[in-house]
C-alpha cells in the first residue's frame, strides 16, 4: 500500500482544478507530472550550469587563440 499524503483543502482545490484542465484521470496523475515537470526543470538547470563552467574553463583560451589569428589576418594587408 502507499504512504499516506495530507492534502489541504485549498491544495485539493488546486489539484482538481488542474485535473480537470489537463484532462488527467485522478490527482495522482496530476502530481505525477508536476513531479515530471520538476525533474526536467532540475536537469536543465544542472545541464546549465555545467554548460556555464565549461564555458568559464575554455574563455580564457578562446581568447588566446583569437588575438593569434588575428596577427595574421590577411584582411590586415590589403
Amino acid at each position: 500500500m502507499g504512504k499516506p499524503l495530507t492534502i489541504q483543502i485549498e491544495d485539493d482545490y488546486r489539484l482538481e482544478f488542474l485535473k480537470k484542465t489537463l484532462g488527467a484521470s485522478s490527482k495522482v496523475e496530476v502530481l505525477r507530472r508536476a513531479l515530471d515537470s520538476l525533474e526536467q526543470n532540475l536537469i536543465r538547470q544542472k545541464k546549465m550550469h555545467q554548460w556555464k563552467k565549461a564555458a568559464e574553463l575554455v574563455a580564457h583560451e578562446s581568447v588566446r587563440v583569437n588575438r593569434e589569428f588575428q596577427k595574421h589576418s590577411r584582411l590586415k594587408h590589403l
